[in-house]
């Protein structure tokens, strides 16, 4: 029994974050990648998909120097530094905006949409941006 001052560790919560939309224009995958680093740092099991315009997030080349915005993209190479190591893409999405595993500034894991949805089933919580 832990004394009245420790604090007593909870469950491990799966949380997976679910990253559907382009890299900039809006708030979204800024605020995400934001969510899941303050996730890690609780010791929660964290796993991020990447579909739709949300596989941009990760591509490799971005220059945001155009649209006056800073180029967060690099930020992607620390996950592994806060055990975040469960990066999915989704097939389908991938392959019909003409982007492979080697166009990813990560290593991803690629699923089909099919293989997606059986890996969501297991999630305790799931918040999509």
């Amino acid at each position: 029994m832990a004394e009245p001052w420790e604090e007593e560790e909870g469950p491990v919560k799966k949380f997976m974050f679910v990253n559907r939309k382009a890299p900039y224009g809006t708030i979204y995958a800024l605020e995400s990648l934001e969510v899941v680093l303050i996730s890690a740092a609780f010791d929660q099991d964290v796993s991020l998909v990447f579909m739709d315009d949300g596989v941009y997030q990760i591509k490799k080349g971005q220059d945001s120097k155009g649209i006056g915005m800073k180029n967060f993209s690099p930020t992607y190479r620390a996950l592994e530094g806060y055990d975040i190591e469960k990066l999915f893409v989704e097939k389908e999405s991938m392959e019909s905006r003409g982007l492979t595993a080697e166009d990813m500034i990560v290593p991803v894991e690629i699923l089909s949409k099919d293989e997606l949805t059986s890996l969501m089933e297991e999630q305790d919580v799931i918040l999509t941006f």
